[in-house]
């Protein structure tokens, strides 16, 4: 069975852009500051749990946080924890041979310490609730994860450039609302890991509008106006997501200013002159779309300014 002109792309693309991926790998080796979860955890505020070691059940009232922060922090946990999902995906686009193995491994072994160290501050500082923890990790792991379009290697691509600068901008906001100086400490050494990633697979992804202009723009358009979290399998995650937006940790607004177009710009897309046929009509809709976004963010946050006005004239 003679292979599709999409999967002639992609092998050519995988070919053609080893060399980039071994620059952007080393440039990452060299950026990149080794850091050790346990240091980040204030291991003297620990104590037994109720069961085998018979210690204090887990109550409410021993969570420091606000509503806010707990659920920003369960989603940003339980996201990482579904990180075997997330390397078997990318492993089976990018492979396992040459620069693109090492970068999948090492990304995979960076990614795994964010959760280690959020479970452990989580659990030690009692938080949350962890027995609801670890069952929603259970329920959210057995989902399983399978990426929006498949093992395409440019969706994918562009998936995670815009991806990893989400959950950095999630991780450094959560850090703030948490009220607590060690989260915030924690969850910004953890937002730094996410940004040499982002930087590592933007740049990639330049290459690649360089290389395939019109099929890249396709790729990006595609993802950019069907973008959805990886975590959006999480158990009551609308209800987590709403509460979260409601409080400015993540909100349409982020999502536009912060996230899509500081990565469109820096690819430049709206300025290109070497796009054609389904290109220039993905840049178009691309165009659309973002326009509508920003309408969408304008409103949600016009309606949150005066929800907050009437409670706080409720309060006064």
């Amino acid at each position: 069975m003679s292979a599709t002109p999409e999967e002639k792309l992609q092998t050519r693309l995988l070919l053609d852009l080893e060399p980039v991926v071994e620059k952007e790998l080393n440039r990452h080796l060299s950026m990149a500051k080794e850091w050790f979860p346990h240091q980040y955890v204030p291991w003297s505020e620990g104590r037994d749990f109720d069961g085998p070691l018979d210690g204090e059940p887990w109550s409410i009232e021993q969570s420091k946080l606000s509503v806010e922060a707990r659920e920003s922090l369960i989603v940003n946990l339980l996201t990482e924890d579904n990180l075997p999902g997330y390397h078997r995906a990318i492993a089976t686009v990018f492979g396992r041979d040459g620069a693109w193995g090492t970068w999948v491994n090492r990304w995979t072994a960076e990614e795994n310490r964010h959760g280690i160290a959020l479970r452990d501050y989580l659990t030690v500082t009692r938080a949350v609730d962890p027995v609801a923890l670890e069952r929603a990790r259970m329920h959210h792991m057995e989902a399983g994860y399978e990426a929006d379009h498949g093992d395409s290697f440019l969706h994918g691509a562009a998936y995670v450039s815009f991806q990893e600068l989400a959950t950095r901008v999630s991780h450094r906001n959560t850090g703030r609302a948490s009220g607590d100086p060690l989260c915030e400490q924690m969850m910004t050494r953890i937002a730094a890991d996410e940004n040499l990633h982002m930087i590592f697979y933007r740049n990639l992804m330049a290459a690649a509008l360089e290389a395939e202009p019109n099929a890249t723009m396709r790729a990006i358009t595609d993802v950019v106006t069907g973008f959805q979290m990886p975590g959006h399998s999480i158990d009551g995650f609308m209800r987590k997501s709403v509460i979260i937006a409601n409080a400015g940790i993540y909100d349409l607004r982020l999502h536009h200013d912060d996230v899509l177009v500081p990565v469109l710009r820096k690819w430049n897309v709206f300025d290109r002159t070497d796009l054609s046929g389904d290109g220039a009509k993905a840049l178009e809709e691309l165009g659309e779309f973002l326009a509508g976004l920003d309408a969408a963010a304008t409103r949600f946050e016009t309606r949150r300014e005066e929800r907050r006005a009437r409670q706080a004239a409720r309060r006064g």
